[in-house]
């Protein structure tokens, strides 16, 4: 039984449930229906079908009115919206709630306050970026001095993380978060909904977090706490983050990776990252290591192969994964039947429609495919 049926459906939910209700034998009571719906009924289905639009309509009124009040509290009041917060801040109290209504439940306000165990270390990163230090150098010292990374520093906020050392990553994180300059920031992430699987729209949707771009970041117009960086040092950082190697001349190069993906290290066995490297596109795995990590002299020589290397070869391996299927054939002049060879596009749209990997092996110049399918493994030099 249902006495509002915002609360149970919402959109086409009730399309999508009504066949489970009726093959289980669920009977379902609303008010808006004058007692049980009748699954069979096209008035029903009607009724409830335009409830679940108008329940829509009022959750995506009430998402606008609330990111709306949200917005103005951060620019105007620089009120802490909730959250973790930044690496070198804790949370601090702040009083009663502003909402009356909250504070009469007890609850509080919160605001930012400098924490005395790690804002000295966010205040060092920024100084020694204005030096000159790359990324890596910095999350390299941070690792080798011991200090512990953001999620090792608050494991309980961080459950989700290994927190193993500082990375490139976490370094760039705090380089670039405006909030260290005192302002209060919001809207730096959203939460996108999108189908949990486009051939079964049944299962519904899911959530993704993806970041937004600075022109939607919501930033007070004053200080709301205390700064662990002056706003002129945070922007001459951002000026040193972009500056990334020399500016081309001419019309800037795509860079397409048309391997991403399908390439593993024979070596160590993970996937190859891409690489620019020289106007050419390449792939190269470090066996694990990162510009984060102190030198190891056992560690394996990189494994390192161009695109333009291995292109060529893929009509081969294709015809070796292919035998004996019946491919396309066409008649010479005298009159022999060849195979016709396919495209290096062609094949690799094949390896990636049947998830077939490819293994450099750099020890003996080799280029190996797995088809999982057909358990099929086929190696070809490109030396």
């Amino acid at each position: 039984m249902i006495g509002e049926y915002e609360r149970a459906f919402y959109g086409s939910q009730y399309a999508a449930m009504a066949p489970l209700f009726e093959h289980y034998g669920v009977q379902l009571w609303m008010p808006e229906t004058g007692g049980r719906v009748d699954y069979a009924s096209e008035h029903d289905e009607k009724t409830m079908t335009v409830l679940g639009l108008s329940s829509k309509r009022e959750i995506t009124r009430t998402r606008i009115r609330v990111r709306t009040a949200m917005a103005v509290q951060t620019r105007e009041q620089g009120r802490y919206l909730g959250g973790r917060p930044p690496y070198g801040y804790r949370l601090a109290d702040a009083g009663p709630h502003p909402n009356k209504a909250h504070a009469a439940w007890g609850r509080r306000a919160h605001r930012l306050d400098p924490d005395p165990a790690t804002s000295p270390t966010v205040r060092w990163i920024f100084a020694q970026r204005l030096a000159g230090h790359s990324v890596a150098r910095i999350a390299r010292a941070l690792n080798e001095a011991g200090v512990p990374c953001p999620s090792a520093a608050d494991p309980g906020r961080n459950t989700h993380r290994t927190g193993a050392g500082w990375t490139v990553g976490t370094v760039t994180t705090i380089l670039e978060n405006p909030r260290y300059t005192g302002r209060q920031v919001w809207n730096r992430q959203r939460t996108d909904s999108e189908l949990a699987d486009p051939a079964n729209v049944t299962l519904g949707h899911r959530s993704v977090q993806r970041w937004n771009l600075p022109g939607g970041w919501v930033i007070s117009n004053r200080p709301a706490h205390p700064a662990l960086v002056s706003e002129d040092d945070f922007v001459a950082v951002q000026g040193i983050n972009a500056v990334r190697g020399p500016v081309p001349q001419d019309e800037p190069v795509l860079r397409r990776y048309l391997l991403a993906g399908l390439l593993a290290c024979g070596v160590c066995g993970r996937r190859m990252e891409s690489a620019w490297t020289n106007g050419k596109a390449a792939y190269r795995c470090r066996h694990g290591r990162t510009s984060a990590m102190a030198p190891n002299p056992f560690r394996p020589k990189n494994t390192y192969i161009r695109e333009d290397k291995l292109l060529p070869h893929l009509p081969a391996l294709h015809l070796l994964l292919t035998t004996p299927a019946v491919r396309a054939r066409r008649r010479t002049r005298a009159g022999t039947d060849v195979t016709s060879a396919a495209s290096p596009d062609e094949v690799i749209g094949y390896l990636r429609e049947n998830e077939i990997t490819l293994t450099w092996n750099p020890a003996v110049a080799a280029l190996q495919a797995h088809a999982t399918e057909t358990a099929k493994t086929v190696t070809v030099k490109a030396s």
